[in-house]
């Protein structure tokens, strides 16, 4: 049945408490969801219970956001049956999921950065007085439900003034204004810093939730999920594996219950032993908008066998300094690998610099090509695979693909399969795979996990320990603070475009990083030792 008009007023704005029908706040029963050629979703049942945050889990192409898609209106299932509160109903579109008071909150934010908070909050759902907007009274039941939910915000603030952890509060701000009492989370804390995720659990767990709404909460990051929820489901290839309470629930339990195997969770590296500078960054500085510069004036090096990991809040300029370091963006300053200045990303490339992108899909494949033609991207115009008169040696190819398929662990097992067809974690290891293949002296690896399930986490992260006991220089980027404090040997902070400090990583706490995030603690310099000999001038 579509929703009907009653249940539309049922969750109306100001989130008043409404007796519950049921116990249970969603009850999906027998969820099967079919593609050409793929079984999404397998027959799957779950509940959800009011007045709880429920944990998703599951590896990448487990079936989870297809699940939730279904469940928030935006697919429908090939079969099965959705329960809200109790009550059968079919959920032709979002509107109708909203209907019914259940919000989405996706990994990227929907804002239009130019309106203030409220205009965004009410986009789409304006309330009108006689033929005009009542933008007043909107500011008032926006400011209201900023009170009740305890939520720093100014109605009136514009949102590209605002940092990304209050960003992700209005966008859950605007599912509330609708009246949303069941809230979906994909990968809430992608983007936010320790406090801020501290302060969006402490929301969710101890007002939201405890208010009597509910919450499906959907992470990678088993500490988290451990952390905020009360109950965990786990999806595999399709399938429900099962639901257990959260008490007594462990990471190694879930990783098991995610990959079917036994999994490393723990990153498993000795002490670093640095020798000579490899690359030296010097007082670079890449344009940005707004005439604030994106990087400004960054130093830093890296030595062979050490890894050196940047943290800090995504947009802080990261990528762009990861694109002046590889070849492709402009700077000025000065950048030498292994004593050697390089411009262009081909003359880096050669220079011994193998690069690990931020965004496979973008940068580092070709989705069109096959496997055995991604592994050799960068390379197609040379020896081995090359002839002097540039004709491509498909034999060697083949052989090439071949091998690092199978070292690399890349599934399935095909040169000619094209890349798009990969799940996130097979394209992954096959950078990876080409990247290492070529030798190189310095690896830069941006956001080498992102998307990854835990599977080909724990492979790409003994990866990359191995490249550094190879004697490699490592430089690390990546969002992901546990990823860092894991990985590196060394912790740079950026914020706002400068370095904000530098710890070792044997001395760093998420809260000192976290604070050095915001800009909110001074820096803590790493004193040197035998394992980390004083710089080379």
């Amino acid at each position: 049945m579509r929703p009907s008009e009653t249940s539309r007023q049922r969750y109306h704005i100001g989130m008043t408490t409404v007796p519950h029908r049921s116990p249970n706040a969603i009850e999906l029963r027998g969820i099967t969801k079919r593609f050409p050629l793929v079984l999404a979703n397998d027959n799957i049942s779950m509940t959800v219970k009011w007045g709880s945050v429920h944990a998703l889990c599951g590896e990448n192409g487990a079936g989870k956001s297809t699940l939730m898609k279904i469940l928030y209106g935006m697919q429908p299932p090939t079969s099965g049956d959705i329960l809200v509160d109790g009550q059968a109903t079919l959920l032709h579109d979002p509107k109708d999921a909203i209907a019914l008071g259940i919000g989405m909150v996706h990994q990227h934010f929907m804002l239009v950065e130019p309106l203030t908070v409220t205009e965004n909050v009410i986009l789409g759902s304006e309330p009108t007085s006689g033929t005009s907007i009542d933008y007043a009274g909107a500011r008032k039941r926006v400011a209201q439900l900023i009170q009740q939910f305890g939520f720093d915000l100014n109605p009136d603030a514009k949102i590209q003034d605002l940092p990304l952890g209050l960003q992700q509060k209005v966008e859950i701000l605007k599912t509330l204004y609708r009246g949303a009492r069941i809230l979906i989370l994909d990968e809430p804390t992608a983007v936010l810093t320790p406090s801020e995720t501290d302060e969006l659990f402490d929301f969710l767990k101890n007002n939201y939730a405890k208010s009597g709404n509910s919450v499906i909460f959907i992470s990678h990051k088993l500490h988290e999920v451990l952390h905020i929820s009360d109950e965990i489901s786990v999806i595999r290839d399709g399938k429900m594996i099962g639901t257990i309470p959260t008490q007594g629930a462990t990471t190694e339990t879930l990783a098991r219950m995610m990959v079917g195997r036994e999994v490393v969770l723990r990153v498993q590296k000795g002490e670093a032993h640095p020798q000579d500078v490899a690359l030296d960054v010097q007082d670079v500085v890449v344009a940005g908008s707004h005439d604030k510069p994106a990087v400004d004036h960054v130093s830093f090096q890296v030595r062979a066998g050490e890894i050196v990991g940047i943290a800090g809040v995504e947009g802080n300029g990261q990528s762009e300094l990861v694109e002046a370091i590889t070849g492709l963006h402009p700077y000025s300053g000065k950048i030498t690998y292994l004593g050697r200045q390089a411009h262009g990303s081909k003359a880096v490339g050669l220079a011994g610099v193998s690069h690990v992108p931020e965004d496979r899909n973008e940068r580092g494949l070709v989705l069109d090509m096959t496997t055995a033609e991604n592994f050799i991207l960068g390379e197609q115009d040379r020896a081995p695979f090359a002839g002097t008169l540039g004709f491509l040696d498909l034999e060697k190819i083949e052989a090439n693909a071949r091998q690092l398929s199978e070292t690399f662990d890349v599934r399935p097992r095909s040169s000619t399969l094209a890349a798009g067809r990969y799940s996130g974690g097979n394209a992954q290891k096959i950078i990876v795979a080409r990247e290492m293949r070529k030798d190189p002296k310095i690896l830069v690896a941006s956001q080498p996990t992102r998307g990854v399930d835990i599977g080909a986490i724990e492979f790409i992260h003994g990866q990359i320990v191995k490249a550094r006991d190879q004697g490699l220089a490592v430089l690390l980027i990546s969002a992901d603070l546990g990823e860092v404090m894991n990985l590196a040997d060394r912790i740079l902070v950026m914020y706002e475009g400068k370095i904000a400090g530098e710890v070792l990583a044997k001395d760093a706490t998420e809260t000192q990083l976290g604070l050095m995030m915001t800009g909110s603690a001074p820096a803590v310099p790493a004193a040197p030792d035998s394992n980390h000999p004083a710089a080379i001038e």
